[in-house]
């Protein structure tokens, strides 16, 4: 179909953890055990899986994980409370808040009250600002991800062109700090850009997380271009099952790519490696 080096990110979280494994065992000749609370509120199956993923992964590394399971009717005071006892408990190193929470839960309210040097997803703004200023305590997961697959591309983002396609503060925006201090010229496009179709020609890196299925045409592509895909988009074409797309249309996409990711298999896999990796680094805080 294509010379295009398809990057794996299913190997390359496998390497990583087993890195991890390394380092927690460092820990715990000091006596202490990386531990993550996970904290998931109602019964949304997408997040119980991915929650299940995330704790399988933890324990084959050696980080020991807590599982808060709470009903959809929980306050925000009621999970307010349960944070900060999370972040009074010296034996806690990372917090994780399950995302979406339910109808009726102030969303923000409850990631602010995540101690800073707990948020092993970097969503605090804390952690948003030392990003910003170059100086950062966690990299959210996803973003982190990317680079490393960028990385892993052989791709120098020094000097190139890259594109962010998405402005959330999850993915887009931290991925796009990262690559401006990565030394990329960088175009942030959304849903009010007028040519999207000429933004992405002249990328040399594109970044697409702005969750609408192949919106990105194969053919946009320029020839040799790294192409990370974010997106994660069900899809019902009349099977069984939903089909899973990315945002880029891969199979035209890989044709003219130097690289590419695939869905799943590509960004996914890096994003519960480089969580289980900001829960490593925040215990190693505790036992330097």
């Amino acid at each position: 179909m294509s010379g295009a080096t398809i990057l794996d990110g299913k190997a390359l979280s496998s390497r990583l953890l087993a890195q991890l494994r390394e380092r927690v065992e460092a820990c715990q000749a000091r006596g202490v055990t990386p531990c993550l609370a996970v904290v998931l509120v109602g019964d949304d199956p997408a997040s119980n899986i991915y929650v299940r993923s995330k704790e399988r992964k933890a324990a084959k590394v050696g980080i020991a994980t807590r599982d808060h399971r709470l009903p959809a009717t929980t306050s925000t005071q009621a999970l307010l409370d349960l944070i900060a006892s999370l972040n009074a408990d010296d034996s806690v190193h990372g917090i994780l808040v399950q995302l979406p929470l339910p109808d009726g839960v102030d969303e923000q309210r409850v990631l602010l009250a995540v101690d800073p040097r707990k948020d092993v997803d970097g969503f605090h703004p804390d952690n948003l600002g030392l990003l910003m200023l170059g100086t950062p305590r966690f990299v959210a997961c996803t973003p982190q991800g990317c680079m490393r697959l960028i990385e892993l591309a052989g791709v120098d983002p020094a000097g190139k062109r890259a594109l962010v396609v998405g402005r959330s503060n999850i993915v887009g925006k931290p991925v796009a700090q990262l690559l401006l201090h990565a030394n990329a010229t960088v175009t942030i496009a959304h849903s009010r850009t007028r040519d999207l179709e000429a933004e992405v020609r002249r990328a040399d890196i594109i970044v697409a997380a702005v969750g609408r299925p192949e919106l990105i045409r194969g053919e946009w592509v320029r020839e040799g271009a790294c192409v990370i895909d974010v997106g994660m988009n069900r899809v019902d074409d009349g099977g069984s099952k939903p089909k899973l797309l990315g945002d880029v249309e891969y199979a035209a996409a890989a044709a003219r790519a130097g690289s590419i990711t695939p869905v799943p298999g590509g960004v996914g896999p890096m994003t519960i490696a480089c969580l289980l990796a900001n829960v490593v680094t925040a215990a190693e805080a505790t036992c330097s």
